[in-house]
């Protein structure tokens, strides 16, 4: 049994809905519903029902649930206390941010509030969507740091969790040049002719932000998915050596476009714009924390983000 089944559950008696608790949990409709029958599998009863709309849970899955939910609330202060002894001494705060701006966006970041805050520590971890999420919801991290898309948002209780804009980020179609310093594959390619598609995985939030671009792009386009990976990075590398196109932060490759190793391969129309957002727990008793929070209060739109 694994406690992430736990959360789905609650997720759903929560919502009454597949659909928005797979939203919730960062994940697809067809994976919640696997992993809550796993769960089922594991208890040895039904837990959801079905055959009703809204969903309800089933009167044993109702008692299962109170009893998760206590048996969580426990195993989470238990974790607290044990991390709080595992801190980094003095004054610090643990940072989850997502891959590419962990190295991109961060370190630029920290270098720039530690001008106009008292110094502190900082331990980052670099996660995906899903993750961050649940470990800014858990009390794993003080801050998470994560890109913001208004057809992709993340949904997070604004009674529980305050958010501030921190910068922009463009979102653009990029590939490698041919030897005349043109895109090798330019979007939306020729007639009948696939443009080979560096992609996301399917559960990832810029996989999500790219689906929408090409959607909502000025023409259709044949893409053919020949690559597939969670991180921009390993998309950037694969780019660069010119096995096809992909949809990368542009604060990620500033150099390689400086370079001319890679170069956009369609108008402005098939790109668009991330904004960097900063979620705190409002009930956060970190006082390093509370004291950064103040500041980003203070300063948010005056931060500057990631290149325009």
């Amino acid at each position: 049994m694994q406690i992430k089944w736990l959360d789905d559950l609650l997720a759903i008696a929560e919502w009454n809905n597949f659909s928005r608790a797979a939203e919730v949990r960062c994940v697809t409709q067809s994976a919640l519903s696997r992993r809550i029958q796993s769960l089922e599998e594991w208890v040895g009863v039904e837990l959801v029902d079905r055959g009703t709309y809204p969903v309800q849970l089933t009167a044993a899955g109702l008692t299962f649930c109170q009893e998760s939910r206590e048996a969580l609330a426990g195993l989470l202060r238990l974790r607290s206390t044990l991390r709080d002894g595992e801190r980094m001494p003095d004054r610090s705060i643990q940072v989850t941010a997502g891959h590419s701006l962990s190295m991109t966006f961060l370190p630029r970041w920290l270098s720039q509030v530690h001008q106009q805050t008292e110094q502190f520590n900082t331990r980052v971890v670099a996660a995906n969507i899903h993750d961050a999420v649940v470990a800014l919801e858990e009390g794993s991290c003080d801050l998470m740091i994560v890109y913001h898309h208004p057809l992709a948002p993340i949904l997070l209780n604004p009674e529980r969790f305050g958010s501030l804009a921190m910068g922009q980020d463009a979102f653009l179609p990029l590939c490698a040049p041919d030897k005349r310093g043109k895109p090798l594959y330019p979007l939306p390619g020729s007639a009948g002719k696939a443009v080979p598609h560096l992609a996301y995985t399917a559960t990832t939030f810029l996989g999500r932000v790219a689906d929408i671009v090409i959607k909502n792009g000025p023409t259709p386009v044949l893409l053919e998915r020949c690559y597939e990976a969670d991180m921009a990075m390993l998309l950037m590398r694969m780019a660069i050596e010119g096995y096809g196109v992909a949809w990368l932060p542009q604060s990620a490759v500033i150099d390689e476009l400086a370079r001319g190793l890679l170069v956009r391969a369609g108008c402005e129309q098939w790109s668009t714009r991330l904004e960097i957002r900063s979620y705190c727990a409002i009930a956060n008793q970190n006082p390093t924390m509370r004291n950064l929070w103040k500041t980003l209060e203070g300063g948010a739109r005056r931060v500057p983000g990631a290149p325009a």
